[in-house]
């Protein structure tokens, strides 16, 4: 993998994270498209964009982020009426209780069918069909109307997290399929965007911790035959800062209710792509 190359595809991962058409399905695109084809390459540039993007939520979301761990801190409000004096959990720690809650799923996943889901990344035709699942859900989502809740209930954060887990898959994606399941749960477009990348910030950096974890276990000057430091770094940068770019900017989208228009492209770029695998 060169300079351009690794330039583009953090361009890609930086972008897509956030918006609802699937990064690691985009990346799968990318890396065809632009005849990257190195496992040594890819494992490491994977890891490190992904890691890139976890920074760039951390910078947008910072204040919601320190409102958490300060408010973890603290006494809940009132007592639970027990004899044993437990007290209530407050907004930030049922917060944090939810993003617990949600990871449960992935969690799963990552433990019994890791192998299975790198498997599906050599696919370009999964990566069709999930995109026009992403197509489904997110049209769904807009044409549903529940009624609107006050706060994420801990079973939605589970539900959600099923979808999280589900969206593993190159070419669902997780923040469309999170978004647009807790929209069709009923919770509110505000809170949505921000609890979906904030749930996503610890399976993103236990997976990375696990593949270094493979790469030092395999050799790092091995691993990492397939790419060199430059490219590596220009990777790194370009996806944090469109990663940056993308997150505000998709908060506001999902704030105006604006998914549809990606559910109109992700149909079209899943349809081309199956098309592209069974015709060409």
């Amino acid at each position: 993998m060169d300079w351009l190359q690794a330039l583009l595809m953090g361009i890609f991962q930086g972008l897509t994270e956030y918006l609802p058409v699937s990064s690691s399905g985009h990346l799968a695109l990318a890396g065809a498209l632009l005849g990257v084809k190195d496992p040594d390459a890819i494992m490491p540039f994977t890891i490190l964009v992904h890691v890139a993007t976890v920074l760039s939520t951390l910078v947008v979301l910072w204040k919601e982020i320190m409102w958490l761990f300060i408010g973890a801190c603290k006494h809940g409000k009132d007592f639970i009426p027990s004899r044993y004096g437990i007290t209530k959990l407050n907004d930030e720690q049922n917060y944090l209780l939810n993003i617990i809650i949600s990871m449960i799923p992935i969690g799963i996943v990552g433990l019994f069918f890791k192998d299975f889901v790198e498997e599906q990344f050599h696919s370009l035709l999964v990566v069709g069909v999930c995109l026009l699942i992403t197509a489904l859900l997110l049209s769904f989502s807009y044409f549903a109307k529940p009624r609107e809740k006050e706060h994420i209930s801990l079973l939605d954060a589970f539900i959600i997290g099923i979808a999280q887990a589900c969206a593993v898959l190159p070419g669902l994606s997780r923040s469309g399929s999170t978004i647009g399941m807790g929209l069709i749960l009923g919770d509110k477009k505000e809170k949505l965007a921000q609890f979906s990348f904030l749930m996503v910030i610890p399976p993103i950096l236990g997976e990375a911790l696990l593949n270094v974890k493979d790469m030092l276990e395999q050799g790092m000057e091995q691993a990492m035959a397939g790419i060199s430091p430059m490219a590596l770094a220009i990777g790194f940068i370009a996806a944090f800062l469109t990663g940056c770019v993308a997150c505000k900017w998709m908060i506001s989208l999902v704030k105006r209710g604006k998914m549809i228009y990606f559910a109109i492209y992700c149909a079209i770029v899943g349809t081309a792509t199956i098309v592209w695998q069974l015709c060409f």
